[in-house]
């Protein structure tokens, strides 16, 4: 048995009774490493004792790619949370297509959908890599799905591989979110594969209940066999609940990804 990935998991999502360093100090004691969303939620000091390998949090705290003032504040933010970033040694900043609300959650737009709007996305991508190279950092920018996050722009997997291909500049990479990616098209392997040039990070989670490997009816076996077979080595991300005991659920999920 072999495990070509490398394997972490969102802290906010398991163990829900405990402080979010506890939950770090633990993935890193199985193995894994951390991903997090909202800094500003968590006690920065408690989480670098940890010493955990911080591989993804929001990369942002408000602002839109696609009108100027939106992408203003997002190049504020991003600009401040790239120094969170450095000081944890998180290894990629994620993005998404519209602003963020309470939580971190990203949020509908309001207004009609312009064909303009992808051409300034990707101008304020192109000024995000240009912070990325100052700050010597990664951004990636994740797919969401229609039905968790209705009305969100650039949230398709095919509306996400598109900006991130037309920028096609290593500071900006795709987290490709498979529980979205099976929600809003489906046909995981084959957009696996057309993702793949410009993957940053592989994140899963079962359909329906966004809960571990093993609770839905994603084939995620199957999935770590193809991204193998198609040479992908980087990190997967298990950005899910526990269908009921957390160590349980991360023993699931490193199963499906071990060959």
């Amino acid at each position: 048995m072999t495990q070509p990935f490398a394997l972490a998991a969102c802290a906010e999502m398991l163990w829900l009774d405990k402080p979010i360093d506890w939950r770090a100090a633990r993935l890193t004691e199985m193995g894994f490493g951390v991903g997090l969303w909202n800094w500003p939620d968590h006690d920065l000091n408690k989480l670098e004792a940890t010493g955990a390998n911080f591989t993804i949090m929001n990369g942002y705290l408000q602002g839109r790619l696609s009108d100027a003032e939106g992408a203003d504040m997002l190049l504020a933010s991003a600009r401040e949370t790239a120094l969170v970033g450095k000081r944890l040694g998180v290894d990629r900043l994620n993005l998404h297509g519209t602003g963020l609300g309470d939580g971190g959650i990203p949020l509908p737009l309001h207004g009609a959908f312009s064909p303009g709007m992808m051409q300034r996305a990707v101008d304020t991508l192109n000024r995000i890599c240009d912070l990325a190279v100052a700050e010597g950092v990664t951004f990636t920018l994740e797919n969401l799905n229609p039905l968790d996050h209705p009305g969100c722009p650039f949230g398709s997997t095919a509306d996400v591989l598109a900006l991130v291909s037309t920028v096609n500049r290593p500071q900006l990479r795709i987290n490709l979110d498979l529980y979205h990616t099976q929600i809003g098209e489906g046909d995981l392997v084959r957009w696996c594969k057309a993702c793949l040039p410009w993957i940053g990070e592989v994140q899963v989670a079962d359909n329906p209940g966004r809960c571990e490997p093993g609770t839905g009816e994603i084939n995620y076996a199957g999935i770590a066999s193809a991204l193998n077979g198609m040479g992908y080595r980087g990190p997967v991300g298990m950005e899910a609940f526990a269908a009921a005991d957390a160590e349980a659920a991360l023993e699931a999920f490193r199963f499906a990804f071990t060959l």
